[in-house]
């Protein structure tokens, strides 16, 4: 039996307090997964060749597309409707329940445990953004899908904060059951919007074109021209900034400066910026369309890697170099926000969770290749080779973009 066709819009700052609690939750068990736990298996004397399988908790993310049409299928039932709040509030419901059993002693419980939880816990939580992914880009106006992706990259910057942060403090000071309750209940909270929301009508005309008969897949998302474009420009403007991103911390190393500096300017500072940065996006976007923001901004990427890249041959000092990556934090929280909203515009159609899950798919296969590629590159020419063709990578896609984005249908376009 198909789901209710609601007749109104959910309002936009109910909308925006849903989406915001669902990403936070998230991102904080990807915290959790990716540095909170870890760093306490390693306190517990776990060996890094355990440590290193949490890397594999990131398949579910790079592999979700593959599982999505047949989630949008169930989102969208024949015969009109959706079931977003239903999938997205259930998949949330048995992710805290998973976190929760970690609990069940006042030790941690053994490695091989700790990690088939975080496995299932992925899992879910991948599954349920496709959800939650199709629910923001139906539920938010055109003009307010700036705001929706502060809430979305400002949350995950939040989540890591607390799932990677506040966890090993409150781990430190109130022990491990303590510790894994308390993210669980910051967790509840954090859902308690979605459970207090019904699900209004989209906000985006066109949404429900084809209810009923369309039968969401692969192919239809590979048809659409603003997904093909899409893809193209997910894959362009994120190389340059992920060939660098995971080297900036050796960098700083090898310039002498001390872990607890890094930590401290790179950590929370470059923290702080980028959701400054994600701010000042979503401002500027209530004005600006984020396709026409994204090459200016790739474009201050690019001299801001090619300063770097200049700066290590020259011997300028540490603290010169700190102070670009600095303000490379911001205008990349800035990027990802203008990204973001460009990539719920070209994913606005009957199966917007297939087609957003897909580009978000392409972001992810871009980190871990170029990320990986970055390392090799580094070690084969040296860290000012890496930066410069990062820089230059980046220089590229800023040229690049606007042309591609002229060939591309509006993102609201629909298929016929």
């Amino acid at each position: 039996m198909g789901a209710l066709i609601p007749s109104a819009a959910t309002p936009p700052g109910r909308v925006l307090a849903v989406i915001a609690g669902i990403y936070v939750t998230q991102s904080t068990i990807g915290g959790l997964t990716f540095q909170g736990l870890p760093t306490s298996l390693r306190a517990g004397g776990a060996g890094y060749e355990v440590i290193s399988l949490v890397s594999l908790l990131m398949l579910p993310w790079a592999l979700k597309f593959l599982w999505a049409p047949a989630v949008e299928r169930l989102r969208r039932p024949i015969g009109g409707g959706r079931r977003s709040r239903r999938i997205v509030l259930g998949g949330q419901i048995l992710a805290i329940l998973t976190i929760t059993l970690l609990a069940v002693g006042d030790a941690p419980p053994l490695p091989a445990m700790v990690l088939a939880a975080l496995a299932v816990a992925a899992l879910i939580t991948a599954t349920v953004d496709i959800g939650c992914d199709a629910y923001a880009v139906e539920q938010l106006p055109p003009r307010l899908r700036g705001l929706g992706n502060v809430m979305q990259v400002g949350g995950g910057y939040l989540g890591a904060l607390i799932g990677g942060g506040a966890f090993l403090v409150l781990l430190d000071h109130t022990g491990w059951r303590v510790a894994i309750l308390a993210m669980v209940a910051i967790m509840i909270l954090l859902t308690l919007p979605m459970a207090m929301t019904r699900e209004g009508r989209p906000a985006i005309d066109g949404a429900d074109a084809g209810a009923g008969i369309h039968r969401p897949s692969l192919r239809h998302a590979f048809a659409r021209r603003p997904v093909r474009i899409g893809l193209v420009v997910v894959l362009a403007v994120q190389a340059g900034l992920r060939l660098a991103m995971g080297l900036t911390g050796p960098l700083l190393v090898d310039g002498g400066v001390s872990l607890a500096t890094i930590g401290l300017v790179t950590g929370a500072g470059g923290m702080a910026l980028s959701i400054a940065g994600t701010v000042a996006a979503g401002i500027a976007l209530r004005r600006i369309a984020p396709e026409h923001l994204l090459a200016p901004l790739v474009a201050t990427q690019a001299v801001l890697l090619g300063a770097i890249a200049a700066a290590i041959p020259a011997g300028l000092p540490a603290s010169w170099i700190m102070a670009v990556l600095l303000v490379l934090s911001m205008i990349q929280g800035a990027s990802f926000v203008a990204l973001y909203s460009a990539m719920m515009g070209w994913a606005a159609s009957p199966q917007a969770g297939v087609d957003f899950t897909l580009l978000q798919c392409a972001d992810a296969a871009i980190a871990a290749v170029a990320g990986l590629s970055g390392g090799l590159i580094a070690a084969a020419l040296g860290l000012d080779a890496t930066f410069a063709l990062a820089a230059g990578t980046a220089a590229a896609a800023a040229l690049l973009t606007p042309r591609l984005l002229r060939h591309g249908a509006r993102p609201e376009t629909l298929p016929a």
